[in-house]
């Protein structure tokens, strides 16, 4: 039997606190909703540990100054893992607080990810974590799990961003015996990352928590040229859970919501794990029910928090890794065309795609299911126009607001190829005269050969309005 491997090192410097801060979400009676950013923490120790295939749990003890709500940040990885190979995705190592289930961690990488999860209300004093190799939930047989700079925050009771990180759900796996039941989220469709946003309630004073995860892809739902084409990605990205909370940051009793299938918003009727309420990944397309039968288990940290300025995939560009996951799990799955050709409806290399954030509204509003906005690319030396939809007037962005999409271009493209970014406006079918107002473009960039993000090249703010007589601009030229 193979031992573990635990050592604990300083870091130095002493905690040096946490401050978290409410962000600009207020109701119509300027009442300041939970707070939902946090501003960076020291710790005054980090762990490491390595975890072996049939070998002992590594045990850490932590202590905490106060009681609230715990959050367990650590850098994993898992030698020999590679998440594009079939039968060796992932290897699962699952984490247990004084005894208590806490999480499953999916290690996907032989490369260090940092990843963020929540431990729950934990009172002051003296806490074991306990990591274990989860042998019949890792399909790859290498055998050996690091995962080093473990650290804990505490979100206390009087912190602004106390609320949101008090009914943050916790999600566990989907089983659908079509895609392979038990454990199917070690090798498909695996929650990667989640956030939350503060939306202004009905009532004044009250707020809504809204919290989102986004999984690796969706093996129903929107089918995967579809996916870049209107949303930039082929991983998928649901709001799971609402609340509404008081002034003081309680829960309204009766106000938490689902998005259960077919994207229905129903209530909340499942149990809780102290104030967490625990619900499950029940469809192919990652929409979620509170009725909980899977073993597996998905305590995210959902502390980060969505700008109004950004689209939702922001946060795959704040863990850029979550790029990385996406490639392999299309290429493991056979759903990227070789070779590549852009004129090609298929999905080509993703690593030969434009990743571009736009932002645009519809007047009137009532209009916007009529038509959409395509993001068309010139290259130098090239008379092709390079378009997100493909000429498909049902893959544009159909939504108002910031948005992502990409364009697929040649292979080998790089960021000095690209000698102008403009937009279109496409109706569906029969014009309904509607205009799209443009107004910026946060960030383009290109995914590097090991599929992550490389720097973006180029923004634009402005304005720019296209009609059914005017219904092109081009936004970027390269200087």
């Amino acid at each position: 039997m193979r031992s573990i491997h635990a050592s604990a090192r300083r870091a130095g410097a002493a905690l040096t606190g946490l401050a978290l801060a409410a962000t600009a979400a207020v109701t119509a009676a300027a009442t300041v909703a939970p707070a939902s950013a946090e501003r960076a923490a020291s710790a005054a120790h980090t762990w490491s540990v390595t975890v072996h295939r049939g070998g002992r749990d590594a045990k850490i003890t932590f202590h905490r100054r106060h009681a609230g709500e715990v959050l367990l940040d650590l850098t994993v990885a898992a030698r020999g893992v590679a998440w594009s190979e079939r039968k060796n995705e992932s290897a699962v190592v699952s984490a247990y607080v004084d005894g208590h289930y806490a999480t499953d961690v999916v290690i996907t990488s032989s490369r260090p990810v940092t990843r963020q999860f929540a431990l729950g209300r934990l009172r002051h004093g003296r806490h074991v974590l306990r990591l274990h190799y989860a042998d019949g939930r890792s399909p790859s047989r290498a055998g050996v799990a690091t995962l080093r700079d473990i650290s804990f925050t505490t979100v206390r009771p009087r912190n602004p961003a106390y609320a949101a990180a008090r009914y943050a759900p916790v999600l566990y796996g989907r089983n659908l015996a079509d895609l392979g039941g038990r454990f199917q989220n070690n090798r498909t469709d695996t929650p990667l990352i989640a956030w939350h946003r503060v939306l202004p309630a009905a009532t004044p004073g009250h707020s809504v928590i809204e919290y989102t995860v986004l999984w690796s892809n969706e093996d129903g739902g929107t089918n995967t040229p579809a996916l870049m084409a209107q949303w930039g990605r082929t991983t998928d990205i649901e709001w799971v859970y609402r609340v509404e909370v008081n002034a003081r940051g309680a829960r309204v009793r009766g106000t938490g919501v689902i998005q259960a299938a077919a994207h229905q918003t129903k209530p909340f009727r499942g149990r809780y794990d102290g104030t967490h309420p625990l619900i499950q990944t029940c469809t192919s397309n990652n929409n979620v029910c509170d009725q909980v039968d899977d073993p597996m288990r998905f305590a995210l940290s959902t502390r980060g928090v969505l700008s109004e300025s950004q689209p939702r995939e922001h946060e795959m560009d704040t863990h850029p890794w979550t790029y990385q996951v996406m490639a392999r799990e299309m290429l493991r799955e056979h759903k990227i065309e070789s070779p590549s050709d852009p004129a090609s409806l298929a999905v080509g290399d993703q690593r030969s795609y434009l990743y571009v954030a736009v932002a645009h509204t519809t007047a009137p509003p009532a209009s916007a299911s009529g038509l959409g906005l395509a993001v068309e690319v010139r290259l130098k030396g090239d008379p092709t126009t390079y378009s997100s939809n493909h000429g498909t007037a049902f893959w544009t962005i159909n939504r108002d607001g910031p948005a992502a999409t990409t364009v697929e271009l040649p292979v080998g493209t790089k960021a000095d190829d690209v000698a102008s970014i403009s937009v279109r406006r496409v109706p569906f079918g029969a014009d309904n005269g509607a205009a799209l107002t443009v107004t910026r473009v946060n960030r383009v960039f290109f995914l590097g050969r090991t599929y992550l993000p490389r720097p973006s090249f180029a923004r634009w703010h402005g304005s720019v309005t296209l009609t059914a007589g005017s219904p092109t601009a081009d936004l970027w030229t390269a200087t």
